[in-house]
This record gives C-alpha cells, sequence and structure tokens, in this order.
C-alpha cells in the first residue's frame, strides 16, 4: 500500500476549505431538506478508527490485522464481513441508537450520494502515529483516515451543487467519531522489540507527542466540517487477555505499567476536549470525551451486574486466557459469547459493545461521557 506523509493531510485539508468553508465561527441553523430519510436529527455518521470499530476497511490490505473469517462476525446478521467481534461493534450499536437503520459501511466501499449518511473510515492496527501498527502490516493511520475523509467532502460537494455553506450546515448536524491510541501504545511503545519510541520517549512525553499529533488531526477535521465530534480514551489494555497472558507480576491482575501510561493519554485527551469545548480554539464545535477505562473497570469489577462470567479471558484464542494466540480461522468460539466480556485476545465481544453503547449514549454520569452524552451531542 502506498503510505502517504504526515504532511500531505494538511494539504489536503487546505484544499478542501477552498471547496467547504466549513462554516463561520458558529454553526448557523440549517434546513433539513435534502437529508437523508430515517436518520432523524442526525443525518451522516462518520467513524475514525483501528480494530474495534473496523469493519472491513482492512479486508483488501496485505495485513495480519483482518477479521474477514470465521469465526469472526458468528452473531453478524450478515456474517462474516471484517468486524473484529462475534456480532455489532460500539459503533454499530451507536449508528442504531442514534436512528439509523442501517449500519454505516465501510469507506472503501462506499462513493457517491451514499457518502451523505455516512461512512466508516476505521482500520484495524491503525494508530496516531503513522509507523503504529506496520508490525501487522498495511493498514490506514489516522493522517490517512483523515485524508480519505477529505476527498469524502470533496466528493459530497457535488451533490450540494457548489453550495459550501449548505455542505458546511449538513456536516454540522453529523456525528464524528474517533477512537485512537490503542495501538499507539499496544502495537508500539510496548512492543520494543519491534519500535523504539520507549527508548526514546518517558511515558508522559510519549503521551504528549500523541496528543499534540491528534491535536492537529482533530483539528483538520473541523477544518473539514466535523462540528459534533465524540472521542473515546484508550481502555484497560494492561487487562486485555492479550496482556494477561504475558504478565508475570504477582502484586496486581494486570499490567499495571501500561495501565499507567494509557491514563497519562488519556488524562491529557480530556483536557484537549476542554480547550475544544471552550469557543475560543474551535469555534461552534462540540466535542464529547468517552472514558473508555472507566467503563471497562465498571464492566469488570460490576460484571454479574451486567450478565458477564468471564472477564479475563477471550471467548475465541489459544493458549492462557485465550491470549496468546488471537481467533484462529474456522476455530470454534465459546458457546455462551453472552457470558463473556472479551471475544478475542482483544476485543470485546457485542453484548459488552452494547453496555458500552448504551453508557456513552444516555448514562447521565459525566464519569462515562463529558461533559454531555452523545444523545444530548446529537440533539444540539
Amino acid at each position: 500500500m502506498n503510505m502517504r506523509t504526515p504532511t500531505e493531510p494538511l494539504i489536503l485539508a487546505s484544499m478542501i476549505l477552498t471547496i467547504c468553508l466549513c462554516m463561520s465561527t458558529t454553526p448557523k441553523a440549517c434546513s433539513s431538506q435534502g437529508d437523508p430519510p430515517g436518520s432523524g436529527s442526525v443525518p451522516g455518521f462518520f467513524i475514525f478508527g483501528d480494530s474495534l470499530v473496523d469493519n472491513g476497511n482492512n479486508n483488501g490490505l496485505l495485513t495480519l490485522a483482518r477479521a474477514n473469517y470465521r469465526p469472526y462476525g458468528v452473531d453478524f446478521p450478515q456474517g462474516t464481513t471484517g468486524r473484529f467481534t462475534n456480532g455489532r461493534t460500539f459503533v454499530d450499536v451507536l449508528a442504531q441508537l442514534l436512528g439509523f437503520r442501517t449500519f454505516i459501511p465501510p469507506y472503501s466501499r462506499t462513493r457517491g450520494r451514499a457518502l451523505l449518511r455516512g461512512a466508516n473510515f476505521a482500520s484495524g492496527a491503525a494508530g496516531i502515529r503513522d509507523e503504529t501498527g506496520n508490525n501487522l502490516g498495511a493498514h490506514l493511520s489516522m493522517n490517512n483516515q483523515v485524508e480519505n475523509f477529505g476527498r469524502a467532502v470533496e466528493e459530497m460537494s457535488r451533490f450540494f451543487r457548489g453550495d459550501t455553506e449548505a455542505l458546511s450546515c449538513y456536516l454540522s448536524k453529523c456525528i464524528f467519531y474517533s477512537g485512537m491510541g490503542s495501538n499507539d501504545y499496544l502495537n508500539n511503545y510496548f512492543m520494543t522489540d519491534f519500535y523504539n519510541t520507549k527508548s526514546q520517549f518517558t511515558p508522559q512525553a510519549y503521551a504528549s507527542s500523541l496528543l499534540q499529533d491528534y491535536d492537529r488531526q482533530l483539528r483538520q477535521l473541523y477544518q473539514l466540517g466535523a462540528r459534533k465530534v465524540v472521542v473515546t480514551g484508550v481502555g484497560q489494555i494492561g487487562c486485555i487477555p492479550y496482556e494477561l497472558a504475558r504478565y508475570q507480576g504477582n502484586s496486581s491482575r494486570c499490567n499495571e505499567e501500561i495501565n499507567g501510561a494509557i491514563a497519562l493519554f488519556n488524562s491529557g485527551l480530556r483536557k484537549l476536549v476542554d480547550r475544544f469545548n471552550s469557543g475560543r480554539v474551535l469555534p461552534g464545535a462540540k466535542f464529547v470525551y468517552l472514558d473508555t477505562y472507566k467503563s471497562n473497570i465498571d464492566l469488570i469489577e460490576n460484571a454479574s451486574n451486567y450478565g458477564f462470567t468471564v472477564v479475563d479471558k477471550g471467548c475465541c484464542g489459544v493458549g492462557r486466557n485465550n491470549g496468546q494466540i488471537t481467533c484462529l480461522p474456522l476455530q470454534q468460539p465459546c458457546q455462551d459469547r453472552r457470558g463473556y466480556l472479551f471475544w478475542d485476545a482483544f476485543h470485546p465481544t457485542e453484548d459488552a459493545n452494547i453496555v458500552l453503547a448504551k453508557m456513552a449514549f444516555t448514562s447521565p454520569s459525566r464519569a462515562y461521557a463529558y461533559p454531555i452524552n452523545i444523545q444530548q451531542l446529537a440533539m444540539l
């Protein structure tokens, strides 16, 4: 795959700005005329991220980070699609809660007018940094995903007959989701046999470097029209089956070195959301921060309340905690998938995704969604 340099999306964003002036300082009231039917007050949903939300963009890439084989999708209505779980992903459930009657398709298979209702740009193994995930093969980094969204905006502009204000108004009502950072730790910083970032950066310096890059990427999405944006923190990677299978510590169940490094990134991301919401940096934008780390803790500590009986190993996998090798082609998964928090060595089951999405969508607690929940964001 032809990977691009981080500077190219900046050039593309400047070009697109001449096509779409992406609103003035405050979004104007927009007519619903021309909006695709069936999605309520949210006409489009645009998704950026990694394998937690990828739904097929990696299928055609030369990479180990693919899930287009059974038993992945064993409980999904359309079968195996490239989703890294047994059924619906977090954003699939979120799309349903937002009122979409069909799932948001991968960008790799979406062109033309279909782009108006949204597209999923996520790619398994992707990170904020371009080199993240290279150990697994080809992927679309966050820079690549933003670049692809720029192309989508250019294509969507044709359906507004050159009316940049109408396009800007349309995009201002859409929801944008970005879940990045997990692989920057899992398949970069803590993979010292392949990357040297851990020897170059302290945990705090690495978090700061990631946030600086992510700040730029999110600003690019803003320049391209994003106004209602959901960003997720990184979950408890130190407690996933993959890490539990490798962790030899005796003082705690999880790898707290990894969790501690992630906490630095999450703290900085929440502060970034506050800065974006101040009105001075990105006028007219509203960001929501999802504390995935906190919600992961809740699911583990209160597992029985949510119907989970197994929280430390994958439903499908090989070795200790079913986490030493992830789910293999045609492998027989566990029968009681509803009782498992994890589907494989890395990813939640559909049932876990349902619980997490509902928390983010309607929870009145700012511990999970801050400063408002996604339902409130959609109603703005």
